[in-house]
């Protein structure tokens, strides 16, 4: 085992020597407990998870002509209103 120092702010130096007092343990038991819960690795939660696009097919033809940037930033114009519900278009 290593010795280290590390730097605390007293207040937190005292809670922690105050909790490891209550729970008749040292200091270094709980300060180990402590980092090896911070470093151990973790189970991404599914709310962490990058979202999947969703997958969708059109018939026919294409919605957007993504050849004409003109039409698309209208089209971005018009989203971009439609959304801050100033006005209703279409």
């Amino acid at each position: 085992m290593e010795r280290t120092t590390v730097r605390l702010p007293s207040e937190l130096l005292a809670r922690a020597r105050k909790k490891a007092a209550a729970e008749g343990r040292t200091l270094t038991s709980l300060i180990e407990e402590g980092l090896r819960e911070a470093v151990a690795p973790r189970p991404r939660q599914p709310s962490q998870q990058k979202p999947r696009a969703p997958i969708s097919s059109v018939a026919g033809r294409g919605l957007v002509d993504l050849s004409n940037s003109a039409h698309l930033q209208e089209l971005m114009d018009d989203d971009v209103i439609r959304n801050a519900g100033l006005i209703k278009l279409r």
